[in-house]
């Protein structure tokens, strides 16, 4: 299996855009499991501690393998969703790795 780490620091600077940029970034990636076969698991949410100081937006997302993984970063759905991600952040941090 391989698991699948996305952490996002959002551009914002005042917390109300903030948090509506954060739902949607949540909102798009979470409806993405029915569409993606390769997804066996995917976690999304918004930080809920320490603005400003933590990452603002998590995701984890499991797959049985790494073409799992390839199939579904070329995936036209997960493509589409950078439109409504990429204009939101300033930094990214990603980590795959064997679990």
């Amino acid at each position: 299996m391989i698991r699948h780490v996305v952490t996002w620091k959002l551009s914002a600077t005042d917390e109300a855009t903030r948090v509506e940029d954060a739902a949607a970034i949540v909102a798009v990636l979470a409806a993405l499991p029915p569409l993606v076969p390769s997804i066996r698991a995917l976690t999304v949410g918004a930080n809920i501690l320490h603005p400003g100081v933590n990452w603002d937006v998590t995701l984890v997302a499991d797959f049985d393998d790494v073409e799992g993984l390839t199939a579904y970063q070329v995936h036209p759905d997960h493509v589409a969703v950078s439109s409504t991600i990429g204009p939101r952040v300033t930094q990214k941090v990603t980590t795959d790795f064997e679990f």
